[in-house]
């Protein structure tokens, strides 16, 4: 299979990576930095899934370079979705599809407005992994799973054959039998463990280990979890305990990508994450306290460290 990776940081690089090790046609869209490493040093994965170091890699800042291939996979940040989602038209041949592997539940349909609805697949990826230097992607603990699926939620040959390579890949592909309540289901686990990071400055171990702040990362889930059954009548009531489940068993020293962002004097996703949780709230009649704090708290950092 060809494929391109639109957004080859950690996420991106990571399953590009795994993919063009199991031989697929890989060509990974990144900038900067890391574009300039992984052309002179290949990409270099460190897993407790298996160490990898790809030499000779395809990597390129122009995907108008690149030319149709089979399917995209569309890591780039929320901030960048519209402009990247401009940018890969060069890359579309007539059967190609877009997989779209953004936090929050708006990517999507972003993209579908600007490629057509038609080329879209939906995605969620449930991985901690970051960007340690350029070229360099360290993945924190075992977990590395791509659900995906239809918009419509039919069954597909082409969400049939990127299961396939994924699986070639050795990561763990999901075919999702609804993908706007899987986003949803991520959302609840995603905009808790952001907003609660950030606000704390403490890594997962670190919240879970005092009664109040795991119970504050609780809450910040029950009030997503709350607004998407206002959303999705049929959304599970059992979201908050699943997403508990998931941060409590993972390693202890994970931190969201949000806390990185901010760490590191980043642009954040915050608007697309607890912002849109407070916009759809306020449109459902759903309170959503934590979030307006985090929101409100985290404001002045959205556009990077304030001066």
């Amino acid at each position: 299979m060809r494929i391109a990776v639109m957004g080859a940081g950690a996420l991106g690089g990571y399953f590009g990576g795994r993919l063009a090790a199991a031989g697929h046609d890989v060509t990974l869209i990144a900038r900067g930095a890391h574009l300039a490493a992984i052309r002179e040093n290949g990409l270099q994965i460190l897993s407790p899934n298996g160490d990898l170091h790809l030499r000779d890699i395809a990597a390129t800042d122009d995907p108008g370079a690149v030319g149709p291939v089979d399917g995209i996979l569309f890591f780039v940040k929320n901030y960048d979705v519209i402009d990247a989602a401009r940018a890969i038209k060069p890359m579309l041949g007539p059967e190609t599809w877009v997989a779209t592997f953004q936090n929050g539940i708006t990517a999507p349909y972003v993209v579908a407005d600007e490629i057509g609805r038609e080329r879209v697949l939906g995605g969620v990826a449930k991985i901690p992994a970051q960007v340690d230097a350029p070229g360099v992607i360290r993945h924190t603990d075992p977990l590395d799973i791509l659900e995906f699926g239809e918009l419509d939620n039919r069954q597909s040959d082409r969400v049939e054959a990127l299961h396939k390579a994924l699986t070639e890949a050795g990561v763990t592909p999901q075919i999702s039998a609804n993908i706007e309540a899987a986003l949803w289901g991520k959302f609840v686990l995603l905009s808790a463990t952001s907003a609660i990071t950030c606000l704390t400055r403490l890594n997962f171990g670190q919240i879970l280990s005092t009664e109040r702040s795991a119970n504050l990362l609780r809450g910040a889930m029950a009030e997503t979890a709350a607004l998407a059954r206002a959303v999705l009548p049929d959304f599970p009531e059992g979201a908050v305990d699943a997403a508990f489940r998931i941060v409590s068993n993972m390693d202890g020293r994970v931190r969201s990508s949000m806390m990185s962002d901010l760490m590191a004097g980043r642009r954040l996703e915050l608007d697309w994450i607890s912002g849109e949780i407070v916009r759809q709230g306020k449109e459902h009649g759903i309170p959503t306290p934590i979030h307006e704090i985090a929101v409100a708290a985290l404001w002045p950092y959205r556009n990077g460290a304030p001066d």
